[in-house]
């Protein structure tokens, strides 16, 4: 973390633009207190700045890693140049998410690699090396997430936020991948206390899943969806 917190402030500005947001709208859609981005900003945040707990609630907001900075490669990644533009490889897993009931992948070797382009990671916060890409099985996600669909996987961003929500929020919790007693599917998630969890489709024909006990510790969230390609079919 910078000495000086005017650095720091620069630092949540420069991300702010580039994730084309504001502190204001990034806490409502985080569901952090008021004011937690915006001080910071403002280059405040208290005599010794925020806490440990406000600051990784912030990183995770911009997208940072806990080191206060762009996501950092935590391994090689095979990089090709086109036009002048970088673009890495991310890894196509022969693995299928269920937007529906739990989904047996069995293997989960690399089939291919997509090139995404590197500016547009950093962008929206993903290290190539952290991301992933799989398929969606099912119906339950309909219509944000259709059978065939490519999902780009963020697998640092794996401990979705406890928060409390209100009769007036009408946000939408993000969309997770994540293993569910042995099953890999897709879902949002929501974590109204520590020891409860939700999974919500978007189809409404499904009720949403409650997690608690011995159920909410046998899932193991793989990551947060960040991107999804479609394939119109005629």
């Amino acid at each position: 973390m910078p000495n000086d917190p005017t650095e720091l402030a620069a630092k949540v500005r420069e991300r702010l633009i580039e994730l084309g947001t504001n502190a204001f709208a990034l806490e409502n859609a985080y569901g952090l207190a008021p004011d937690t981005i915006r001080n910071v900003s403002r280059g405040g945040g208290g005599k010794s700045g925020p806490t440990l707990v406000k600051m990784k609630q912030i990183c995770d907001a911009l997208g940072w890693d806990f080191y206060f900075g762009p996501p950092r490669e935590s391994g090689p990644i095979e990089q090709v140049t086109l036009d002048g533009a970088d673009y890495a490889h991310i890894p196509l897993h022969d693995a299928m998410l269920a937007a529906g009931a739990g989904y047996d992948n069995g293997s989960e070797e690399v089939v291919d690699q997509l090139a995404f382009r590197r500016d547009w990671l950093k962008k929206i916060g993903v290290a190539a090396s952290s991301a992933r890409l799989a398929r969606v099985q099912g119906d339950s996600m309909q219509p944000t997430l259709w059978p065939g669909d490519m999902i780009l996987i963020d697998t640092k961003r794996n401990d979705p936020l406890t928060r409390t929500r209100d009769a007036k929020d009408q946000r939408r919790s993000p969309v997770y991948a994540l293993i569910d007693n042995g099953e890999a599917r897709v879902k949002r998630i929501e974590r109204p206390s520590a020891d409860l969890m939700m999974l919500i489709s978007d189809n409404p024909d499904y009720a949403p899943e409650l997690r608690q006990g011995k159920d909410l510790a046998a899932i193991k969230i793989i990551g947060k969806v960040v991107w999804w390609g479609h394939t119109a079919k005629e």
